[in-house]
């Protein structure tokens, strides 16, 4: 994806909800648990780790045990030192000290709470961008040197290949047409960043190519679950097995769950929001335009899916009167320029949120070239008396606008060319007369009923028009 292009808007919990994840979040509950047991007779070695005859103690302090025990144990206190929860305050000596972000996780805002988490969702992305430590070791060449070459291992690629990974997990949970909260198949999310959009069936390279992705990935969001940022079913051991060996117990081919399944959490979701943002993309929340006038709602929604858009026109309603609500949106939809219809658009759709006090508002602009249209709409579909009777000039204006609107908002649809074929049944003579209608989107809309319409006599008419529009307006 573009970091110039506008994402569907993320809809986001609270923030003191979203802060009671990052401090259950295993990684920060342990870290913050070990920043809390060191003392003055804790020490580090140069690298800033807890020495090696500390990591038993901080261990048990953590509750762990088994083999892996002092690896987790280490690994809490890195993540400890990268938040700032610990500070190193002698390196010659090794000591250290609480750090000025512990008193944070207790006594600061959501805010600072979850500005500790994202520093080790930091920390925790760059530790499952590097290869397995074992590989590591085994490519230690003479002098203490890593041998990059010898690991088949690009730190860039690596962190771009799971950046993408879970840019595309982005994209799935904040659509409209997949239910957010429903885990991705590790398969299809590995084919979505190597599998190329054009190839149709992929080849054996190709597929290859998937099967290896999907064990990255697998390591990957082992590590990144304990931080909170999603919840992992991880590939059935039984997957990796040799293909001669008996499975432990009957299995079901087609149980897709047996590959891997992923969901990205709501604290995963803001996270991932925060560096999107943090890279330059436009990545919007549900409820950034509440606070801001009808001019940015009115802009900021026309990208939105319709869903996103509904849902952060009431945030915005909510906080203004019927009245003063439906004048500030009329106001704000005026204009001529190429963005004016889907404003507007959005403005008819954000009116019929407004229950009827707001009918002064539509009155008053009754005679308005531009909102007498759609206000006569407002007013009929409200039940409203002594609604005057459009002219003929003002019902094939609205048309028009209405067509580039849906033009800007949806493309070459089947909603669109639906709307386009009843036009052209229910209106004789709609070409003759529609050519002259001084809108600016006249000769684009005619040139896309053009395009559009299934019956080739009509659509010729319909080109015929848009150059006499065209002509017309001096283009």
């Amino acid at each position: 994806m573009s970091d110039s292009s506008t994402l569907p808007p993320a809809r986001l919990r609270p923030e003191a909800e979203l802060a009671r994840d990052a401090l259950s979040a295993p990684v920060l509950a342990r870290a913050a648990r070990l920043a809390r047991w060191a003392g003055p007779d804790t020490r580090v070695d140069a690298g800033g780790g807890l020495v090696e005859e500390q990591l038993p103690a901080a261990a048990e302090q953590l509750g762990l045990s088994g083999d892996d025990a002092a690896a987790y144990a280490s690994e809490a206190w890195r993540i400890a030192v990268d938040t700032g929860l610990v500070e190193i305050t002698d390196e010659e000596a090794g000591t250290v000290a609480a750090g000025g972000d512990l008193a944070l996780l207790t006594g600061g805002s959501p805010q600072d709470v979850l500005g500790v988490w994202l520093t080790a969702l930091e920390a925790v992305l760059a530790d499952a961008s590097v290869p397995d430590l074992d590989d590591l070791v085994d490519a230690m060449a003479e002098g203490g040197e890593v041998d990059l070459s010898s690991l088949d291992w690009d730190p860039d690629a690596e962190s771009e290949f799971l950046d993408g990974v879970l840019g595309n997990l982005y994209l799935l949970t904040v659509g409209e047409d997949t239910p957010g909260d429903a885990p991705v198949p590790l398969p299809a999310l590995a084919a979505s960043v190597i599998v190329p959009s054009d190839m149709g069936e992929p080849s054996n390279e190709v597929l290859e190519q998937v099967s290896d992705a999907m064990m990255r990935l697998d390591d990957q969001f082992r590590l990144l679950e304990p931080v909170g940022l999603v919840e992992y079913q991880p590939v059935d051991e039984a997957l990796m097995a040799d293909a001669d060996e008996e499975p432990a117990a009957p299995v079901d081919e087609a149980d897709v769950t047996r590959y891997g399944m992923v969901r990205l959490t709501p604290l995963g979701l803001y996270g991932l929001r925060a560096r999107l943002l943090d890279a330059g993309f436009e990545a919007p929340a549900v409820g950034d335009l509440a606070d801001k006038g009808a001019d940015a709602l009115l802009d900021g929604t026309a990208p939105f899916p319709p869903a996103a858009a509904h849902a952060e026109t009431e945030l915005w309603l909510a906080g203004r009167s019927p009245l003063d609500a439906a004048r500030e949106l009329l106001a704000a939809a005026r204009g001529s320029d190429t963005g004016a219809p889907l404003r507007r658009l959005r403005c008819q759709q954000a009116l019929s949120l407004v229950g009827a006090e707001a009918e002064p508002a539509l009155r008053e602009v009754l005679d308005d070239a531009e909102l007498g249209g759609l206000a006569r709409v407002w007013l009929t579909e409200h039940g409203a008396r002594d609604v005057p009777a459009p002219p003929q000039e003002m019902v094939f204006w609205l048309t028009i606008d209405t067509v580039a609107a849906q033009l800007a908002a949806e493309g070459n649809s089947e909603e669109l060319r639906a709307l386009v074929e009843g036009l052209a049944r229910q209106h004789s003579g709609f070409f003759d007369t529609v050519w002259r209608i001084e809108h600016p989107a006249t000769p684009e809309v005619l040139e896309a009923m053009g395009r559009l319409h299934p019956d080739k006599k009509v659509a010729k008419e319909a080109r015929k028009a848009a150059f006499k529009a065209r002509s017309q307006q001096g283009g």
